[in-house]
C-alpha cells in the first residue's frame, strides 16, 4: 500500500511538472528545468554519504571500537539479506539515527551518542532495523527523484515570474487571464510540489517502520524507541540536528510541525507510527 501511494504521489508530481511546463511555454522549458534539477540532485544523491556524514562529524567505527553496535548491525543485515553497511557514531547528545548512501552496496548507518545512552538493546535493534529498511527500500533514490521533480517545478516557477515581468507568452495570449495564470503557477506550484514531496517522505517512514519491525522481530521495541526519542525531543529540542535539508533522514524529525504545519513535516505523527507498530505486533 505504501509503495502504491508513493508511486501515485510521484505520478502526481510528474503530472504537475508537465502541466506547468505546457502552460508556461511547452516541453522545452520542462526539459531544461529537469536537466538542471537532475544535475543538482543526483550529484547530491551520489555523494550523499560523504556530504552528510561530514556535516555531522560522524566517526566510522568497527567491531573493535564499538563491538555491540557493530555486531548488532551485522546481525540485522544478515537477517535482512543485505550487504554490510559502514557504521558511524555522531558526537551529539540528541537521541537519533539515520541511514544514507546511494544503494545497499554503498550505504552507511549512523547513530548519535545520545541514542546509545538512552535506548535498551532491543529498542536500538528496532531503530537500526528501521534504518536498514530505508537502505533496502532504496528510499534515498526515491526521495532524490521526488526532490528532482520538485526542484524542476521550482525552476519553472522562476521562469513564470520572469515571464510576468518581461512579457513573453502572457502578452501574446491576450492579457490579464494569462498573467493571473502565471501568478498562480509562480506562487502555488512550488508549495504544492513540496507538500507532495513531504507526503512521499512520510509514506517511506511507514514502510521503514514495517521493515524495521520485520528485521528486528520486535515491533514493540521500535515503538518504545520512537516514544522515548520523541518525548526526550519535546523536553530538549534537537537543535544541533535541526538542518531542514537533512530532517527527512532521521528516524524522528528534529523539526516539529503541528496542526497545519504538519503538512510540511517530513515524518508522519509518531502516535500513528506507534499505533501501526502495535498492530503489527498484535497480528503476529
Amino acid at each position: 500500500m505504501n509503495y502504491f501511494k508513493t508511486f501515485m504521489l510521484l505520478l502526481g508530481m510528474a503530472a504537475l511538472l508537465m502541466g506547468i511546463g505546457y502552460l508556461i511555454g511547452g516541453m522545452s522549458g520542462v526539459i531544461i528545468a529537469l536537466v538542471i534539477a537532475v544535475i543538482i540532485n543526483f550529484a547530491s544523491w551520489y555523494f550523499s554519504d560523504t556530504i552528510i556524514l561530514k556535516m555531522y562529524k560522524a566517526k566510522e567505527v568497527d567491531e573493535s571500537s564499538a563491538p555491540n553496535l557493530y555486531r548488532m548491525v551485522t546481525d540485522l543485515t544478515n537477517s535482512a539479506g543485505m550487504p554490510m553497511p559502514k557504521v558511524y557514531i555522531i558526537p551529539s547528545a540528541s537521541p537519533n539515527a539515520f541511514a544514507t548512501g546511494r544503494d545497499p552496496e554503498h550505504a552507511a548507518v549512523a547513530v548519535t551518542e545520545g541514542i546509545l545512552g538512552v535506548l535498551t538493546y532491543e529498542e536500538l535493534r528496532g531503530v537500526v532495523g528501521h534504518e536498514l529498511a530505508h537502505v533496502k527500500n532504496r528510499d534515498s533514490l526515491i526521495m532524490t527523484i521526488a526532490a528532482t521533480i520538485s526542484a524542476a517545478i521550482g525552476f519553472l516557477a522562476i521562469i513564470a515570474r520572469y515571464a510576468m515581468i518581461f512579457g513573453g507568452r502572457s502578452r501574446e495570449g491576450g492579457g490579464i487571464i494569462s498573467l493571473i495564470a502565471l501568478l498562480v503557477i509562480a506562487i502555488l506550484a512550488p508549495i504544492v510540489a513540496m507538500v507532495i514531496q513531504l507526503a512521499i517522505s512520510r509514506t517511506r517512514e511507514y514502510s521503514a517502520d514495517k521493515g524495521g519491525a520485520q528485521f528486528s522481530g520486535q515491533p514493540l521495541a521500535l515503538a518504545s524507541a520512537l516514544k522515548k526519542i520523541t518525548s526526550m525531543a519535546n523536553v530538549q529540542p534537537q537543535q544541533d540536528l535541526s538542518n531542514p535539508t537533512t530532517a527527512h533522514l532521521w528516524i524522528a524529525s528534529p523539526i516539529k510541525g503541528r496542526g497545519f504545519m504538519s503538512l510540511f513535516s517530513t515524518h508522519p505523527p509518531v502516535e500513528e507510527r506507534i499505533r501501526r507498530l502495535e498492530e503489527i505486533a498484535a497480528n503476529g
